[in-house]
């Protein structure tokens, strides 16, 4: 005897019956469950949190100072007596009427002409020196050169402005020896010189090390034909290795553009140990003075928004017309 199913079995299939195939049918694999088309925005939300609050919202509320001032009333003592009040692009019209600013950027100008030249000169030709098969103690004396890079700029402005200083240098010591000429370098013919100094003896590796990384990037058979047809080191790096890595030459030269209009450090630490150096020799020294000495966050917000502006003007600029020119070489 059979006996019948019974009624309210709580028996459920398990395995291939439990998507409804019978006992004779093959097995259904189970498909694996997709994740969800918002998990890269999950993962991305720390990153954007990060970058809205110490980035995207100081940058706002910059220019959002930028577009106010403070109205006194009456002696300007007491409760309610200085006013925060709409001012719209006043701010602006001052910062581009100024000509003290203007005076600094002209001085950012001179000290980028002297800076970006050398400091990517040097860095090509030792890159260009490290390159070659006959290089000896390659990776030392890249090293050597890098490791400038590694010292604060703090560190680096203050080491070199006691180097500058007459009485504790010994430069000054060695040429008062010989009874040679001892030249003032915090004079104003020659503070470009000295703040360039530093820029370039820290600068140079970094450089360095971008244009030497294309460099080696670049396959060694085309350097092996070049040699077979009778081409020396010299021409091939002339004709071969600096149109390579001209890309690389052009970032450098971003890089070192946008880092000469923001030029701080070295006038702000070697300022204490002279004084012919203005308070307002860089634009952003010019910027921190009008915020933190005359206590105007306002203009100096504006100052700051003009700056940014401008930085960005000619970064892109500079990378346009280095982009046409790209293609006008690729055809």
């Amino acid at each position: 005897m059979t006996s019948a199913p019974l009624k309210g079995s709580d028996r459920t299939p398990v395995g291939p019956l439990a998507d409804g195939a019978g006992p004779g049918d093959p097995a259904r694999p189970r498909r694996p469950r997709r994740p969800g088309r918002s998990a890269p925005y999950w993962f991305l939300m720390p990153t954007l949190v990060l970058f809205a609050a110490f980035t995207v919202v100081p940058i706002g509320y910059a220019i959002w100072l930028s577009l106010h001032k403070v109205q006194v009333k009456g002696m300007g003592l007491g409760k309610g007596a200085r006013e925060q009040v709409w001012n719209g692009i006043g701010n602006y019209t001052a910062v581009l009427h100024d000509s003290e600013f203007g005076h600094s950027v002209l001085r950012a100008f001179g000290y980028g002409l002297i800076v970006i030249p050398t400091m990517l000169g040097l860095a090509l030709v030792f890159a260009l020196m490290l390159d070659t098969p006959k290089a000896r103690s390659a990776p030392f004396a890249r090293l050597m050169i890098f490791l400038p890079y590694a010292v604060p700029g703090i560190i680096a402005a203050l080491m070199w402005g006691f180097l500058y200083l007459p009485d504790v240098s010994p430069f000054y010591y060695v040429l008062r020896k010989f009874d040679l000429p001892q030249p003032d370098l915090f004079a104003d013919g020659n503070l470009y010189l000295s703040f360039a100094n530093i820029a370039v003896w820290g600068g140079t590796g970094f450089n360095m090390i971008v244009i030497y990384t294309a460099l080696r990037a670049i396959p060694q058979e085309i350097y092996e034909a070049a040699r077979i047809d009778g081409a020396s080191d010299l021409k091939i790096a002339l004709r071969l290795k600096i149109p390579i890595v001209m890309p690389s030459l052009v970032l450098t030269f971003f890089f070192s553009v946008i880092a000469t209009l923001q030029v701080f450090t070295e006038p702000m630490a070697l300022r204490p140990l002279t004084n012919g150096l203005p308070t307002d020799w860089s634009p952003l020294m010019a910027i921190y003075d009008s915020a933190f000495r005359q206590s105007d966050i306002y203009g100096a917000s504006a100052t700051a928004v003009v700056l940014a502006l401008a930085t960005f003007v000619v970064s892109f600029a500079l990378l346009r017309i280095a982009d046409r020119h790209t293609r006008e070489g690729q055809r």
